[in-house]
C-alpha cells in the first residue's frame, strides 16, 4: 500500500495509522516530562514508587502465605502496579520506553536519561527497603515465606533460564507501559496494570526492583541471606531487565514509528530556529525565500 492511500484511510497525512500517531506523540511527551524533571522531583517520585510498589509485595506475600499460589499470589500483585499508575509514581523500569523514546525524538538528552534512571533506580530501591522493614515488622508470619521466595532468585543458577527469565521481566513491564500509554481509557489501564502484576509475579519472572523487595524483606526477618547475594543477583538482574525492555519493546517501537520520529527530529532540530527568527522579527517570508 502506497503512502499517499494511507493517506486516504486515515484523517492525517502520515503513512501510519492515525492511532499509532496519537500514542506516539503522547509517549514522546510523556517520556519528555519526565526528562525534564529536577533530581528532587526525580527522588521523591521514585521513593513513592517504591513504598507504592511494596503494597503489590504484601499482597503477594498475604495471598502466597495463606494459598502457596504463585498464579494467585500474582494477580494480588496487580495491586502494586495500580497504586503506582493512580498515585502517578514509577519503577525505574518504566522508563524503558517513553524517556527513550524522547531522547531519541530529541526532545530530551542523554544526560537527562542517566539522571532519571539512575535517581528512580536508588529511590525506588531505598523506599523498597523501608517499606519492606514496616512489611517485616508488621507481619512475623509470613517470614517463612518471605525466605522461600527470595532463596527461589538468589540461588538460582546464572545460566540462559535465569537471562531469559530477566529478559522477559524487563520486556514485560515495558509493554505494560506501552499498552498503558496506547489508550485513554482507565479502566483498560488499570486491566494493563493487572495483567503485568499477573505475569511478573504469577510466573516468577526476574525483576530487579520488585524482587529486590521480596530478598530484602527475607534479610531483614533474618533469613540466611546478604546483600552481597542480593548485589551479585541484583547485577545481572538489571542488565538483562535493561535489554528486554529496550531490545524487545522499546526499539521496535521506535523502528514502527520510524517516519514519526524522522518528522518530530526535524521539528526539534528547526525550533531554536524559528524562535530566533521569532526573537529578530523575520516572518514567514523570511522563511520561505531561503
Amino acid at each position: 500500500m502506497t503512502d499517499e492511500r494511507r493517506r486516504e484511510l486515515g484523517t492525517s497525512d502520515a503513512p501510519v495509522e492515525d492511532e499509532l500517531i496519537e500514542s506516539f506523540d503522547a509517549t514522546v511527551e510523556e517520556g519528555a516530562e519526565r526528562l525534564q524533571r529536577t533530581l528532587r522531583a526525580v527522588v521523591i517520585t521514585g521513593f513513592f514508587g517504591g513504598l507504592e510498589v511494596g503494597l503489590g509485595v504484601m499482597a503477594y506475600l498475604a495471598v502466597l502465605t495463606e494459598t502457596g499460589n504463585h498464579l494467585l499470589a500474582g494477580f494480588a500483585f496487580g495491586i502494586g502496579f495500580i497504586a503506582l499508575h493512580l498515585a502517578h509514581s514509577e519503577l525505574f523500569t518504566e522508563n524503558f520506553l517513553m524517556p527513550v523514546a524522547a531522547v531519541v525524538a530529541r526532545e530530551g538528552t542523554v544526560l537527562q536519561l542517566v539522571k532519571l534512571w539512575g535517581g528512580t533506580l536508588v529511590a525506588n530501591l531505598v523506599g523498597g527497603w523501608f517499606f519492606m522493614w514496616l512489611v517485616v515488622q508488621a507481619f512475623p508470619q509470613w517470614h517463612p515465606t518471605l525466605s522461600e521466595a527470595a532463596h527461589h532468585y538468589v540461588d538460582a543458577p546464572f545460566g540462559l533460564q535465569s537471562i531469559v527469565l530477566a529478559v522477559l521481566g524487563g520486556s514485560t513491564i515495558t509493554l505494560m507501559t506501552r499498552m498503558q500509554q496506547g489508550t485513554d481509557s482507565d479502566p483498560a489501564k488499570l486491566v494493563a496494570a493487572v495483567a503485568g502484576g499477573f505475569l511478573l509475579a504469577g510466573l516468577q519472572l526476574f525483576h530487579s526492583i520488585l524482587d529486590s523487595l521480596l530478598i530484602f524483606g527475607a534479610i531483614q526477618s533474618g533469613a540466611n541471606l546478604t546483600y552481597g547475594q542480593w548485589l551479585g543477583w541484583f547485577g545481572y538482574t538489571l542488565l538483562f531487565n535493561l535489554l528486554g525492555g529496550l531490545v524487545l519493546v522499546t526499539a521496535l517501537r521506535l523502528l514502527r514509528t520510524k517516519e514519526l520520529m524522522q518528522s518530530r527530529r526535524r521539528e526539534a532540530r528547526d525550533r531554536p530556529e524559528r524562535a530566533a527568527n521569532e526573537q529578530t522579527g523575520a516572518g514567514p517570508d523570511t522563511d520561505a525565500g531561503r
